[in-house]
């Protein structure tokens, strides 16, 4: 667990999504040309380039920009990533993994979205020409990923137990508005798959000591949901606490 720019988030210390995509892609033995491009039209006619060869990855962008989701008219502080599929005079088609295939997109809110300052990455950031470069075992993937976790978790030593705690102090102390906000419509039920997700591929691959303490992160950050919407702060300053005890033993799991 971390906290970027005093937000909490259930990701290691040190993470971040670029940092994570970079690292998935040459753990399973595939590559990208990634940009950032200095401007909005340098950015339009390499997107335009680039198209020529397939999808490109577009991102992190500005979700509140997006006016495609309902709701959205405004920078809401949330990252995102859209895989743009073709490009004509009046907007982009775009893959929304929030649940929009084949979006359309003006090219204002596009640009809107892309130039948006984030916690992390650069504006007008793109990925393309996905291709793979060399075969990897399913087995070799997961120890590069299990490695770079550890080593990730030693260089932050009790700073996720620290996070964890602290998060807790503030929930139990009356949870400000803006930070439930990003607990119960985001942070909660990301962190909570991510670390279920993560469980059931440990378990696949035979590694039942990390499994079984993420299965349990994954508990006790799926279960602040409730409590947080509803105004329980102290129950849920509790699961924090127990979650805050976990992480020395996650580490200890992962040798």
């Amino acid at each position: 667990m971390q906290t970027v720019d005093g937000i909490p988030f259930f990701d290691t210390p040190g993470w971040d999504p670029e940092i994570g995509i970079d690292e998935a892609l040459d753990a399973l033995g595939w590559t990208a040309f990634k940009v950032q491009c200095g401007g909005e039209e340098n950015a339009l006619g390499t997107l335009r380039s680039a198209l020529r060869s397939g999808p490109v990855m577009v991102g992190p962008v500005e979700m509140g920009h997006l006016r495609h989701q309902p709701g959205m008219s405004g920078p809401i502080g949330a990252d995102h990533y859209l895989v743009v599929l073709d490009f004509d005079r009046d907007g982009v088609t775009a893959h929304d993994p929030q649940g929009y295939p084949y979006a359309r997109i003006a090219i204002a809110d596009l640009l809107a979205a892309w130039r948006a300052p984030l916690s992390y990455g650069a504006p007008f950031t793109m990925r393309s020409s996905l291709r793979r470069v060399r075969a990897v075992a399913d087995g070799d993937a997961l120890a590069v990923a299990l490695a770079r976790a550890k080593a990730r978790l030693d260089a932050g030593g009790r700073s996720s137990e620290r996070a964890a705690a602290g998060l807790a102090s503030t929930v139990a102390a009356g949870c400000p508005s803006d930070l439930r906000g990003h607990l119960i419509h985001f942070a909660v039920r990301v962190g909570a798959r991510r670390r279920a997700d993560a469980a059931a591929c440990l378990q696949r691959a035979g590694r039942p000591g990390p499994a079984e303490v993420l299965t349990e992160q994954a508990r006790l950050i799926g279960s602040l949901q409730r409590p947080l919407v509803t105004g329980e702060d102290e129950t849920a300053a509790t699961a924090l606490r127990e979650l805050a005890e976990t992480f020395a033993r996650l580490r200890d799991t992962l040798t």
